[in-house]
C-alpha cells in the first residue's frame, strides 16, 4: 500500500468534505462567529496531535538520545517550528491555536466557552473529562474524543494518519472555500487576522507541510502492511468525524437562523 492508495481509499469522505454545504451557510458576521467557535476545538487538538508525533518522533527528555529515524525527527520538527511560533500579521511569534484566538477576538467571536473549556482540562487533569463535561455539540465532542483516543493509544502512525489525512491534507482546499466566503461577504468587517491566519495554513499546508506529513507516513510504515491498514482505517474515521464536526457546525448556524425568526 502507498499514499496515492490511502488517497483512493478516503476520496468518498474528502469529496464530501469539499462539497459541504457549510461553506455557503457562512454569510453573515453571526454564522462567522458561530463557524469559528466550533473550528477552534479541532485547531487546538491539531496541536496535540502535532506535540504527541514530536513528542514520538524526537527526544523531549533528560537525558538525551538521538530518535530513531533523523528522517521523520526532521520531518516533524520542521512542522513544529512553523505551528508553535510562527510570525503572525504583526510581526510576534504565536502558535497557530493562539493565531486563531486573536483572530476570533479581533471580529468579535466569543471565546468564553473555549477557555472555560480548557480551564477545565487543567482543573481535571483529564481531557475525556473535560469533554464529556462540556456544553459541546455531540459532534465536537466525538470529535475531541477520537482525537485524544488515538494519542492516548500511542501508535505513531495512528496519530500520524490522523494528523496527515484528517487535517494536514485537507486543510488548504477547505480553508480556500472558507476564505472565498469571508471576502464576498464581508467586505466592511476588519478580517485582516483571520485572513492571515486562513492564507498562511493554505501556503504552509500545501507547499511545505502537507508533502512533508506524506513522507512522514511513508516513513513510519515503510513495507508493513498492517501499518497501512491502519493508516486506512484511521484516515476515514478522522475524515467521518471532520464531516460530523462541520454537520454540527452547519446545524448551530441554522438553529440560530431559525431563532431569529
Amino acid at each position: 500500500m502507498t499514499i496515492t492508495s490511502i488517497n483512493e481509499k478516503i476520496q468518498i469522505q474528502k469529496e464530501i468534505l469539499w462539497q459541504h454545504p457549510l461553506y455557503e451557510k457562512v454569510k453573515t458576521l453571526d454564522d462567522l462567529h458561530k463557524f469559528l467557535e466550533s473550528h477552534v476545538y479541532a485547531v487546538w487538538d491539531f496541536m496535540s496531535l502535532l506535540k504527541a508525533l514530536q513528542s514520538k518522533l524526537t527526544c523531549t527528555t533528560t537525558p538525551w538520545f538521538a530518535s530513531e529515524n533523523p528522517e521523520t525527527r526532521y520531518l516533524i520538527n520542521e512542522i513544529v517550528l512553523a505551528e508553535e511560533s510562527d510570525l503572525t500579521l504583526d510581526g510576534k511569534r504565536l502558535s497557530h491555536f493562539e493565531m486563531y484566538v486573536e483572530a476570533m477576538q479581533s471580529c468579535g467571536a466569543n471565546t468564553a466557552e473555549l477557555n472555560q473549556f480548557l480551564q477545565n482540562v487543567v482543573n481535571t487533569k483529564n481531557v475525556f473529562i473535560a469533554i464529556k463535561q462540556s456544553n459541546l455539540h455531540p459532534n465536537v465532542k466525538a470529535f475531541l474524543d477520537f482525537t485524544f483516543r488515538v494519542i492516548e493509544e500511542g501508535k505513531t502512525h495512528k496519530i500520524a494518519a490522523a494528523f496527515t489525512f484528517g487535517r494536514e491534507d485537507l486543510i488548504p482546499t477547505m480553508f480556500t472555500e472558507i476564505l472565498k466566503n469571508f471576502q464576498q461577504n464581508f467586505p466592511e468587517t476588519d478580517l485582516s487576522k483571520l485572513i492571515y491566519y486562513f492564507e498562511r495554513h493554505i501556503e504552509l499546508d500545501a507547499d511545505e507541510h502537507g508533502p512533508m506529513a506524506m513522507q512522514m507516513i511513508t516513513e513510519l510504515c515503510q513495507d508493513d502492511e498492517q501499518k497501512w491498514k491502519d493508516v486506512e482505517e484511521i484516515s476515514i474515521t478522522a475524515l467521518e468525524k471532520r464531516i460530523q464536526l462541520w454537520n454540527a457546525i452547519e446545524e448551530n448556524i441554522l438553529k440560530k437562523e431559525m431563532e431569529l425568526i
